[in-house]
């Protein structure tokens, strides 16, 4: 079996080179969907007693902290809730200055309410990026015993169940408009893990604010109770991504840790990722699909672009991106798909894909906030994490969550899914057999066609891979760039929403 073979070769996973740190990570669980996410982050929050970091692209406190009640308390109301009762807890909220403006689903964010008026509730707006360049770090992290990282801002439009039915109710914005399915993951850490996220917690807080804020130390209860853990005792990866902004280098270890992956493969890839628009990723999808005795590629990703920009150039890399794995697949073993589900007048409705995943055979798994586009690669600031497995157990684990994943999208059983992958010996094959339901998975048009294969015009402004510095050429200017704006009355005591070499020109993609 390959496991074996596998296990001579060299780690994936290398600190310092393609990770930044790893830690252990005494509970792990992957929740799948936003339902998940909500539920387990209510009762952890519920736990706090010293510290709770939230650091997002964007955030909006009138969303439902529990969507299937209908009358759930605001996340806002919720919040003030615990700061109001724990005099010992300070929340502090860390938002990308732009997210609001560009999601359009949290301008109300701007103005003083009663929940962010509370003294131990800090909101602070991050405005230091690149131009087009945001923050995309997605975590929660509570008292430093557990964390939360993945795809899923505590925002509107990120809730739903796994079920991804096309007309449920309780799948609506604030303002009662309603959204369609949507399928994220977010993964849960306590421990050890949880302290190195909250160390990156802090950090993002310092760069952002010029505020330190120390480790507290103190001890905390808090846990994963209730949750059944996917893996224990487990060494995680934290990999980020940040551009080269004010001085500092830049970290590409999130990109650089799946190319290792992919670069690894021995049997299966699988790939769930809201874009694919990476030239970088296509490169070497294609070298491995050219290999006679390579692995097998599944890629998922959402067919229906928002945004007229997101369209014409994201969306229309992804089918040239698409187009040139059919191209390369000599042997067969590719597939590339967006999930639906069917609305009662027989049509079919599409399911956005937010989550951002790469399973390499039963070895490796890599969930976070890094899309496999340009931007993810060198210009946002991201972070992944990801685990390579050291026992049969974690092995088990990784292969489940993969079978689980598919078999949500094929409407299937996740052990008979799992049981007909090791019986016909191929991935690929197993998903055309499954693939007969109404809920499913479609193959995207045209791959492998005659269409163009190069990135459209535009990609390097709408989709850079590093930053774009307009004021080089001008030493003027850039010197006078470096000026810092005042302190914003928007961010409490001393976290200054100060400007940065640049203002924030966002990439008015959804996140």
């Amino acid at each position: 079996m390959y496991v074996a073979d596998r296990d001579k070769l060299s780690p994936i996973i290398r600190p310092g080179r393609n990770a930044w740190r790893v830690a252990s990570a005494e509970r792990l669980s992957v929740l799948v969907d936003g339902e998940a996410y909500f539920r387990a982050l209510e009762g952890v929050l519920e736990q706090a007693r010293k510290d709770v970091w939230i650091i997002g692209w964007d955030f909006n406190p009138d969303i439902p902290i529990r969507p299937e009640e209908p009358r759930s308390p605001t996340l806002g109301a919720f919040l003030l809730k615990l700061a109001e009762e724990r005099p010992e807890l300070t929340i502090r909220v860390l938002v990308w200055a732009m997210g609001p403006i560009y999601s359009g689903k949290s301008l109300k964010l701007f103005r003083k309410r009663r929940w962010s008026s509370h003294p131990r509730i800090l909101l602070a707006f991050d405005s230091r990026h690149p131009v087009r360049g945001s923050h995309h770090q997605k975590m929660v992290v509570v008292d430093d015993r557990v964390a939360f990282v993945g795809g899923i801002d505590l925002t509107a439009k990120r809730w739903d169940t796994s079920d991804h039915r096309a007309d449920d109710p309780r799948r609506a914005t604030p303002s009662g408009e309603p959204y369609e399915p949507v399928h994220d993951m977010q993964v849960a850490l306590e421990g050890e893990a949880a302290r190195a996220a909250g160390d990156i917690a802090r950090r993002r807080w310092l760069l952002a604010t010029d505020e330190a804020v120390p480790a507290t130390g103190a001890p905390s209860d808090a846990g994963l109770d209730g949750l059944v853990p996917d893996m224990t005792k487990v060494d995680v990866a934290f990999a980020r991504t940040e551009p080269a902004i004010r001085g500092r280098e830049s970290f590409t270890e999130a990109m650089d840790l799946t190319v290792a992956a992919l670069e690894a493969a021995r049997r299966h890839i699988y790939i769930e990722s809201q874009y694919f628009a990476s030239k970088k990723v296509c490169d070497v999808l294609c070298r491995r699909l050219a290999e006679p005795d390579g692995p097998e590629v599944v890629v998922i990703s959402t067919l229906r672009s928002h945004g007229t920009i997101e369209r014409l150039v994201l969306g229309a890399n992804r089918d040239r991106l698409v187009r040139r794995l059919g191209r390369c697949d000599r042997h067969g073993r590719v597939r590339a798909f967006y999930p639906v589900v069917p609305r009662a007048d027989g049509t079919e409705q599409e399911v956005v894909i937010h989550s951002k995943l790469v399973i390499v055979d039963d070895v490796f798994l890599r969930i976070g906030s890094s899309n496999l586009n340009q931007r993810s690669e060198g210009l946002d600031t991201e972070l992944d994490v990801a685990i390579e497995a050291r026992t049969d157990a974690e092995r088990r684990s990784i292969v489940a969550l993969r079978d689980r994943l598919l078999a949500e999208h094929l409407d299937a059983d996740p052990d008979a899914f799992g049981a007909a992958v090791r019986a016909e010996g191929a991935l690929g094959r197993t998903i055309d057999a499954f693939n007969t339901h109404a809920r499913g998975l479609r193959p995207f048009p045209d791959a492998g066609g005659r269409g163009s294969v190069e990135p459209v015009m535009g990609t390097g402004l709408v989709d850079p891979v590093a930053p774009w510095w307009p004021f080089s050429a001008w030493p003027g200017l850039r010197q006078l760039a470096l000026l810092r704006r005042p302190a914003s009355s928007f961010v409490p005591r001393s976290a200054s929403l100060a400007s940065s070499e640049t203002s924030p020109s966002g990439s008015g993609m959804k996140k």
